[in-house]
């Protein structure tokens, strides 16, 4: 799985739990915060560009999520800046993939899984888990026991940096919002497909809204509406249209009589033309982006005159 010297650097971003029972999937606030933060945002360290420390941020959240120790996180990092900089790439040495450059070949996935930054997450910290006493390890060993590099050594030569980064994440995007702001608290997901897309909105807070934005691992600095929904449930496997109007008659419709589910889908508008699309987290809130100047948020999902249309369950 290891590259050749002369193979540039590249990325990764997500996490997707799947989760072989169809059981309840707990979503935890992104960095296990108990008080209100934003954990949303691009955290700022020189060097490294707003996609780079978008994924390392989803490392951080899958780490978390996964009840994997924070030495876990620095290893995944490590591995990510290693073997493809913290960067999604679609090719690699031999067969290699994505952000850990997993290979087809060697059983971690279709190449489609692979790009999935969610599941190419999982995998490696699934991986990492499965090493005996690997928190006994160094850095470069236990990612090295993962990775099983040609070049054995060369993830010593990132673990400071991504110690710096971790700690970045955790001290800036995590505590720099105000008291008052409202985020993802831990949250009932009736299965995994809805737990990966809840989990990934969550991963976005605090990043600008943009009109036509599908996220910084796309190269945007932000979301639409639409667009945080379509990317939230992409790193499940499921393919939503582009807009919030198509959106709405894409997936079947929850009856009215119904109580809402964390992850499905909650429309504004009339049933004409929706215009507007969040995703639901559990207790009366949503997680969208709102507008022009505003930013990825948590709010309920009904107030008044808030022309709310329906919701939709991708995830059924």
């Amino acid at each position: 799985m290891g590259r050749t010297l002369g193979v540039a650097l590249a990325l990764f971003v997500a996490f997707v739990l799947l989760i072989g029972a169809a059981a309840v999937g707990i979503a935890q606030t992104v960095f296990g915060a108990a008080a209100p933060t934003s954990c949303g945002g691009t955290s700022a360290v020189a060097g490294y560009q707003p996609d780079q420390m978008a994924n390392a941020a989803v490392i951080v959240a899958d780490g978390q999520r996964m009840n994997v120790p924070e030495q876990g996180w620095v290893v995944a990092i490590t591995a990510a800046l290693q073997e493809s900089g913290l960067h999604n790439v679609n090719h690699g040495d031999r067969d290699s993939l994505g952000l850990f450059q997993e290979r087809p070949s060697q059983g971690w996935g279709t190449p489609a899984q692979i790009m999935d930054p969610t599941y190419s997450t999982t995998q490696f910290y699934n991986h990492l888990l499965a090493v005996p006493n690997w928190q006994d390890m160094s850095v470069n060993d236990a990612a090295q026991a993962v990775e099983r590099s040609a070049f054995p050594t060369a993830y010593a030569q990132h673990e400071q940096s991504a110690r710096t980064i971790v700690a970045a994440i955790q001290g800036d995007r995590c505590t720099r919002a105000s008291a008052n702001d409202t985020t993802c608290t831990s949250t009932a997901a009736p299965n995994a497909t809805a737990l990966s897309a809840v989990v990934f909105a969550c991963a976005q807070l605090g990043l600008p809204y943009q009109w036509g934005g599908n996220g910084p691992q796309q190269g945007n600095a932000g979301f639409d509406c639409s667009g945080l929904t379509k990317a939230a449930y992409a790193t499940a496997g499921i393919t939503l249209p582009r807009t919030a109007d198509t959106q709405f008659r894409a997936s079947p419709s929850v009856p009215q009589e119904q109580p809402l589910l964390p992850g499905d889908l909650v429309f504004y508008g009339t049933t004409a033309h929706i215009h507007h699309v969040g995703l639901y987290l559990g207790a009366g809130l949503m997680i969208d982006a709102p507008d022009f100047g505003q930013v990825v948020r948590v709010q309920p999902y009904r107030w008044p005159n808030d022309q709310y249309a329906g919701a939709t369950r991708p995830s059924e």
